[in-house]
């Protein structure tokens, strides 16, 4: 797996002649909380579907970001499994860029994914644990159908509670204007400077 860290590519955005295009792929809703300037959003979900187009409209050395650097790996994945050069991972996610004193752009705030979903199985667990206690034991059921759940998790390397999360009402975006997602991603031609240097 080809890494990138945070130093590393805060260094070649500060530089004109980088060639380095950021793609983040987390969701819509996270992107727009807090993204890397200049950075194109590409959902983890939409990769395999999308990678040609967006390859080749960049046109550049790619860096995948996500919020830990977890779905960047599996966006890398998803390229090599299509024969794509892959592109770098940023190590330790936006998380690890912004800590690193990396400039972000900050919108309406909400809870990264990960820990929606780490709050919504916690507060699961617990209604079931509890309910068992108090109501009935079979609502014990509930605790151990979240365990499986995030036991399944991370064998299959998805996570079918982020996406449900992902739908929810507070993680929904203005879509005006986003009906396509390549349609943020310009030419390769007019990518040379992003930031109109």
């Amino acid at each position: 797996m080809d890494v990138m860290d945070a130093p590393t590519l805060k260094k070649l955005l500060a530089s004109d002649e980088s060639g380095v295009a950021v793609l983040d792929v987390r969701t819509p809703a996270e992107f727009e909380t807090v993204h890397i300037p200049g950075s194109y959003n590409l959902p983890l979900d939409l990769v395999s579907e999308h990678a040609h187009d967006v390859t080749r409209k960049l046109g550049k050395q790619i860096v995948l970001v996500c919020q830990s650097g977890t779905r960047a790996s599996q966006a890398q994945q998803k390229l090599i499994d299509i024969e794509i050069e892959a592109g770098s991972v940023l190590e330790g996610g936006i998380a690890a860029y912004e800590k690193s004193g990396g400039e972000v752009v900050r919108g309406t705030q909400r809870w990264a994914m990960d820990r929606q979903v780490r709050m919504t199985a916690g507060s699961l667990v617990l209604l079931g644990f509890l309910g068992s206690k108090l109501i009935s034991p079979k609502l014990g059921y509930l605790s151990a159908a979240i365990g499986a759940g995030l036991a399944y998790s991370a064998t299959s390397n998805s996570c079918a509670m982020a996406s449900l999360l992902s739908k929810m009402p507070w993680n929904q975006v203005s879509t005006a204007g986003k009906a396509n997602p390549l349609a943020q991603i310009p030419n390769a031609g007019q990518l040379l400077n992003p930031n109109g240097k």
